[in-house]
């Protein structure tokens, strides 16, 4: 088997707001796999500030996995520091077993027969900015809105909260909130009370990672259920997310693969949620369509039953053109539509080829 990888940087169609900034780009790396009849494409995509990898490395390191190949694909726990790296191999090893074509986990989403239930990702900007966003998910006819908080003040925030409850119920519309640690423990739960009014369904990550006791009394406290994101990097051992779960008591894990340690990372923290009666979903990572195909097959055939975060496929002018599509609020996979990958491969030879 012959490995090699290729950088790729994706332009967003618009400035994507977080409350840790501004992204305009991002920059993946490629993993190809060929075993000389196919070749077996898999997506490495960490995020600047938050992914464990030093961006500054990913060449490095992808250099070493390249070269030794048959042992980093024998024993991926060895990327444990390196999730996005380990997503990626463990992608382009299934995508090769499978023919490479794209297709890792067989399905009656594969074959288009069902969708994945998704949320509209509202993202940080000015009022008027974010009121569009929320009327065109609406009128696409999303049910679960996921709104990017902690950027703006919290009173306009809550005022444009405010009116999509005004016009839809809970029983309409769904709200979630993702406020990327933007909250200082000293006035988070005083925030939790203000958002619990309008019915909120969840709230991600309120206050910045790391503080673990103070998180757990937000979770204790909050009449808004918390989910934990960030806090979950970094935490690979079984012993660890125990330690983890038995302290903070969350009402939800939101799992990335790309920020988790794969498939394989993702799946033991799957496990430990159920034991600790705590609830989950996905979420893709700001990957391109080859890294959200992967993810997406992977969710359907766990049978999950919230509103995944899959839908930002759309967010690249210069994406892979793929069998995803959004119809009304889910994510299909639509089997007569062609990979494009030509962007891809066409322009120059991958970074390195051992």
């Amino acid at each position: 088997m012959r490995a090699s990888f290729k950088k790729y940087t994706l332009n967003f169609k618009q400035a994507s707001g977080t409350s840790r900034g501004v992204y305009t780009t991002r920059d993946s790396w490629f993993i190809f796999l060929n075993d000389g009849i196919n070749t077996g494409i898999g997506e490495c995509a960490p995020l600047p500030d938050l992914s464990l990898e030093s961006l500054n490395r990913m060449g490095a390191k992808l250099l070493q996995v390249c070269d030794e190949i048959g042992f980093f694909s024998q024993f991926p726990e060895e990327l444990r520091a390196w999730p996005s790296i380990r997503f990626g191999l463990e992608t382009a090893l299934l995508d090769l077993k499978n023919g490479g074509r794209q297709q890792l986990f067989p399905s009656a989403f594969t074959r288009g027969e069902q969708g994945i239930p998704i949320n509209g990702l509202i993202w940080m900007g000015d009022p008027d900015f974010m009121k569009q966003q929320v009327r065109t998910k609406l009128e696409a006819g999303f049910r679960c809105i996921k709104m990017k908080i902690g950027a703006l003040d919290f009173e306009t925030e809550i005022e444009l909260l405010k009116a999509i409850r005004s016009e839809f119920s809970p029983e309409e519309i769904t709200l979630r909130v993702d406020a990327n640690g933007a909250y200082s423990y000293q006035t988070a739960l005083e925030n939790l009370k203000r958002l619990s009014d309008l019915q909120i369904h969840s709230i991600e990550q309120p206050i910045e990672a790391g503080r673990w006791n103070e998180m757990a009394e937000l979770c204790r406290q909050s009449p808004v259920p918390i989910g934990l994101d960030e806090e979950l990097i970094g935490i690979s051992s079984r012993i660890e997310m125990q330690k983890l779960l038995e302290t903070i008591h969350p009402a939800y894990l939101i799992l990335k693969p790309s920020l988790h340690g794969g498939f394989a990372g993702c799946e033991k923290w799957i496990d430990q949620a159920e034991k600790y009666g705590s609830g989950w979903w996905i979420t893709s990572a700001l990957e391109s369509n080859i890294g959200l195909n992967a993810i997406a097959q992977w969710t359907f055939q766990l049978n999950a039953t919230e509103e995944q975060g899959l839908g930002t496929g759309q967010l690249f002018t210069n994406n892979f053109d793929s069998p995803l599509e959004i119809s009304g609020e889910q994510l299909w996979h639509r089997p007569e539509k062609e990979w494009e990958l030509e962007n891809l491969t066409k322009e120059e030879e991958p970074d390195d080829d051992l």
